[in-house]
């Protein structure tokens, strides 16, 4: 006996509304009698943290782990789809017994990736097991609900926190403490009592699409630092003369006593202290700050001339750094890690910042050739936000700038004058370097993977169509007309709010009989609790957002089958054991 899951063409990665297809390939050397095979897919998101000794929630990440029970554990099923290859899910499984003959055998599957994630929404979760009562997905006939199927207890779902938010990346790189996962299990039911349920799965990696970014404008965001250099010692006028040798101080010659005057780096005398320059340095990104994974950074850097002196400032050097701060959140324990990527470093440069006779506040814009050509490593994932886990990232540009010209490579270390021999930049000024750090303390990652120009205008359209609560207006409210008293203006009043459920007297305009709709039957061991007056259980059933709503609509994929899709590695290996202990070794 041998399972596979062959996909229908992988791509790199998957993503929102893509429709991931393949096969069950089962292979069986005799017969076999099963009662159904179930294909899931599912995500999930881990986290571990340690519990501190004195308990007040710092000094996580320093407190060495221990298996001996202070690792607290959160799982968060963030994607959880089920469907039946075998048989049709019009028929139950474990109903009928099913006798497959030696050979290979093919079920197709099919599923569709959705926007947000589905911990978030407790009314989908508390009906996984059971909960709800009739009308959830684990009701039904057989011995586990559903005709058999085993899905996971969505109730342990409700005893933690959840946002809903767009499907989070693949992400792995801290072992032992957090992950985030996507697979597609097959579960191979065997009835019996002796007989156990054959199991696989494959893993897949996910890149979530971008959300609508905002028209583009003229904003820039920016991180400036102005900086003075230190004045340098005064000059003299004394004429440059010949240095005495060794032995001609034994004649008492007055010219030994006399020094050569200092100059500068083009030979000329001074005798006044020159104006130290000031300069300010600024990084500049486009408003938002947003950058794109496996794009170059679009960066700006513009220096401004402050003080009235004739010196030449040039860069000299160059590092361009993006910090990830990742929240690790485990109940009430939260860590933070950070993680730094050099975008670029580059040494050595010469390139002026502040050229002789520009006036005072003129601007310079440097040259990009350094970083334009220069994408973001592909480990990098885009900013996200879900349960218990969160990616945000910091930009950092360190400059270094030179007052006068730098030296060429190794002058420096032939700086020092030995007792016989004279260094030939004696008597001028060597440059004055200073470093200068331009923070970004938020930035925006965004995957590259633009939505689809339909669902972005549906979307548009969508805020202003969203159905309005129709309250029902009492005689008093209905005949009472505008106030007459003088000087008083009526107040605009708010948007009313989207109807709500599980209302004791819905509308009768949003009833589930006015939207034919039947609700499921009652389970006898879970009675709805009813309102005075009321013989019937409103129905319970939370509809879908606008965002789902308007996905399931949209057909075609994302990224069209074929086409060239931008590298992704938060990864390393999709079908690498996970380093989190399945809370409770519970079997979904």
């Amino acid at each position: 006996m041998s399972i596979r899951i062959a996909l229908e063409n992988p791509p790199e990665f998957y993503t929102n509304l893509d429709i991931i297809r393949g096969q069950v390939v089962l292979t069986l050397t005799r017969p076999e009698q099963i009662g159904g095979i179930i294909v899931k897919l599912e995500g999930e998101a881990k986290s571990a943290l340690g519990v501190p000794a004195d308990g007040s929630g710092t000094g996580i990440a320093q407190r060495e782990r221990t298996p001996t029970g202070d690792v607290i554990y959160e799982n968060h099923k963030i994607l959880y789809k089920v469907t039946q290859a075998f048989p049709d899910e019009k028929r139950n499984a474990l109903q009928q017994l099913y006798v497959l003959a030696a050979g290979q055998h093919r079920f197709p599957f099919k599923f569709k990736f959705p926007f947000n994630n589905a911990c978030g929404d407790p009314v989908a979760m508390a009906k996984l097991g059971g909960l709800s009562g009739a009308g959830g997905i684990a009701s039904g006939a057989g011995l586990f609900g559903l005709g058999g199927i085993r899905v996971m207890d969505g109730t342990k779902q409700l005893m933690y926190s959840h946002v809903t938010k767009t499907l989070p990346p693949s992400f792995t790189g801290f072992p032992g403490q957090c992950e985030i996962r996507y697979y597609v299990k097959v579960t191979i039911q065997r009835p019996g009592i002796f007989k156990e349920n054959w199991r696989m799965q494959t893993g897949l990696k996910f890149l979530p699409i971008e959300p609508p970014r905002p028209p583009k404008a003229n904003h820039e965001a920016y991180a400036r630092r102005p900086f003075t250099f230190r004045p340098r010692s005064p000059r003299t006028n004394a004429p440059s003369k010949k240095r005495a040798s060794f032995f001609s101080g034994w004649g008492g010659s007055s010219d030994a006593a006399s020094s050569s005057a200092p100059t500068t780096a083009d030979g000329q005398l001074t005798t006044e202290p020159e104006v130290p320059p000031s300069i300010e340095m600024s990084a500049r990104l486009p408003h938002p700050a947003i950058i794109t994974c496996n794009q170059p950074i679009p960066l700006r850097l513009i220096a401004k001339k402050l003080a009235g002196s004739d010196a030449e400032i040039f860069l000299t050097a160059i590092q361009i750094d993006l910090i990830g701060q990742t929240d690790v959140r485990c109940h009430d324990l939260i860590n933070t890690e950070t993680n730094r990527w050099v975008i670029v470093s580059r040494q050595g440069l010469s390139i002026p910042v502040s050229r002789l006779g520009d006036p005072v506040g003129t601007e310079l814009v440097l040259p990009n050739d350094i970083w334009c050509n220069q994408p973001l490593p592909n480990t990098i994932m885009p900013t996200f936000v879900t349960c218990n886990l969160s990616r945000e990232y910091q930009l950092e540009v360190k400059l270094g700038l030179s007052w006068g010209k730098p030296l060429a490579s190794g002058s420096h270390a032939h700086a020092s004058t030995s007792l016989f021999g004279r260094n030939k930049h004696e008597g001028v000024d060597l440059p004055q370097e200073i470093h200068l750090p331009l923070h970004f303390s938020s930035v925006e990652v965004y995957s590259g993977i633009a939505p689809p120009a339909a669902l972005i205008e549906a979307m548009k359209q969508g805020k202003n169509k969203r159905p309005q609560s129709q309250r029902p207006t009492t005689s008093s409210s209905a005949e009472a007309g505008p106030s007459t008293a003088p000087g008083v203006q009526q107040q605009q009043q708010p948007p009313a709010l989207p109807p709500r459920t599980n209302t004791a007297q819905p509308p009768p305009a949003f009833s589930a009989v006015a939207a034919g709709v039947v609700p499921p039957p009652a389970d006898p061991l879970y009675p709805p609790q009813l309102a005075p007056g009321q013989t019937e259980p409103p129905y319970d059933d939370a509809p879908p957002s606008y965002d789902e709503a308007m996905a399931e609509m949209m057909n075609g994929p994302v990224i069209p089958d074929g086409a060239p899709r931008p590298a992704y590695s938060g990864v390393t290996n999709e079908n690498e054991p996970s380093t989190l202990p399945a809370v409770g070794n519970e079997k979904s």
